[in-house]
């Protein structure tokens, strides 16, 4: 990861993360310090809607206006709680960017929950995490112990009367668990379905009670903004959305990685300048520019500012940051089909358009794929990406899993005809042409 002096660096070290004593040292907790003796809950929040920070788990919502959905009283009963949840279920193709903060600074987001918990009136926190991610379990137990020893967790933190406790629960594993409500539904030790919204989490969530579910990665940089203030955390990205981000890349380009850089850096900074472009011999074909479900972007967009409303308006979502580059030597059809077949596998089937229209998508994929495809195919995929579009299903994972598929028709529309034509991938065959 790139050592930049922005947000959520403190000097990452993956082989061995810094212990508490040497993260105080760094700066670290000082952010929390300061929220929980210089603003009120409501103040903090304010400060957080101020700085502009919007969720880094792909949805992008202004994070402070999310915490003021919260309903808030004087006095709580016994059977009164708030909670605040991390969304650490990564679980997204394409994306490792939670688990470079989870392994590498666990404290910084201790020190975040803290800080958000304070803001929000919360009094109990948890750390949802992915079940694969073992290494990040241990780092994030043993920071756990060193939080708790030193009075920054538990009762009356560092004196200021505030109490928060906070847990890992370690997730049995499904994509879907990445929605927060199916989080939710998982953490209660239910069947990890979405729930129908409203009513919302921050109103009725886990155990009905109002809570707040909140990506690794965005809760990494309420430290450094209670830290430095908000004309700070704005400075970094003047003409884009608030803040730093981590951006990553994934594919044949040179060097494979994480960088952390200014919000609304352009995809070919990430590309070029950190990725070192493409393997040698390759061109770059195509991109989905924030994990598995986005819409693929060309060449042509290499410009683009990667910020939540320059990539809108390309065509696209920020989604995570993470890059999947797809270059001229590889099968745009058998690329789509690997994603569609992880989104079939995935889906809990609560609805019938994920259900049962995934498995068909990756069918009709499978048949193009193998040469017995018929150009009727093609269109019975169009109709497949508009029945399982925005507000025809439970959740969001069927329009996810159709938006590479959908840029893809559209993109690559050639490479689908071809495989139809010549009954057999060119790729595979040393054939691809025009």
């Amino acid at each position: 990861m790139t050592a930049l002096s922005h947000p959520l660096t403190y000097q990452v070290n993956l082989t061995s993360p810094k212990t508490l004593s040497a993260y105080c040292d760094d700066g670290g907790y000082q952010g929390a310090r300061i929220a929980l003796t210089q603003f009120s809950p409501e103040q903090a929040v304010e400060q957080v809607k101020a700085s502009g920070l919007k969720g880094r788990g792909g949805a992008g919502f202004p994070t402070g206006m999310k915490w003021s959905f919260v309903p808030r009283k004087a006095t709580k009963t016994e059977n009164e709680n708030t909670y605040l949840v991390c969304n650490a279920d990564e679980m997204e193709p394409g994306t490792f960017k939670d688990r470079l903060l989870l392994e590498g600074v666990p404290h910084q987001l201790i020190e975040a929950m803290v800080i958000a918990a304070y803001a929000i009136g919360a009094n109990k926190g948890y750390i949802f995490l992915r079940g694969e991610y073992h290494l990040a379990a241990q780092r994030i137990t043993h920071a756990l112990n060193e939080a708790k020893t030193a009075n920054w967790l538990g009762d009356n933190i560092q004196g200021t009367g505030f109490n928060f406790e906070l847990h890992l629960h370690t997730s049995a594993g499904r994509y879907i668990c990445g929605e927060e409500t199916a989080l939710i539904n998982a953490l209660e030790g239910k069947r990890a379905n979405p729930r129908a919204k409203p009513p919302f989490p921050q109103v009725a969530g886990l155990f009905g009670q109002p809570t707040i579910v909140n990506n690794v990665e965005t809760l990494c940089n309420l430290p450094h903004i209670f830290r430095h203030g908000i004309e700070w955390y704005q400075s970094h990205a003047p003409e884009s959305d608030a803040g730093t981000k981590i951006y990553g890349a994934c594919g044949r380009v040179a060097k494979p990685g994480l960088w952390e850089l200014p919000m609304g850096a352009p995809i070919g900074k990430v590309l070029n300048d950190c990725a070192g472009g493409m393997q040698s011999g390759l061109k770059l074909k195509g991109l989905l520019p924030g994990g598995a479900s986005t819409d693929f972007l060309l060449p042509q967009h290499l410009d683009v500012p990667m910020d939540y409303d320059h990539v809108a308006k390309a065509g696209s979502r920020l989604g995570t940051g993470g890059l999947i580059v797809l270059d001229d030597k590889q099968c745009p059809v058998a690329m789509v089909l690997n994603l569609l077949r992880f989104f079939a596998q995935e889906s809990c089937g609560w609805c019938t358009p994920c259900r049962d229209g995934t498995p068909w998508a990756v069918q009709l994929l499978e048949k193009i794929e193998q040469g017995k495809g018929q150009l009727a195919d093609i269109d019975e995929l169009y109709r497949l990406c508009d029945f399982m579009w925005i507000g025809k299903t439970h959740c969001a994972l069927a329009p996810g899993a159709v938006e590479p598929l959908r840029s893809a028709l559209n993109y690559f529309n050639d490479d689908f005809v071809q495989h139809i034509e010549l009954h057999h991938c060119p790729y595979h065959h040393g054939e691809r042409h025009g």
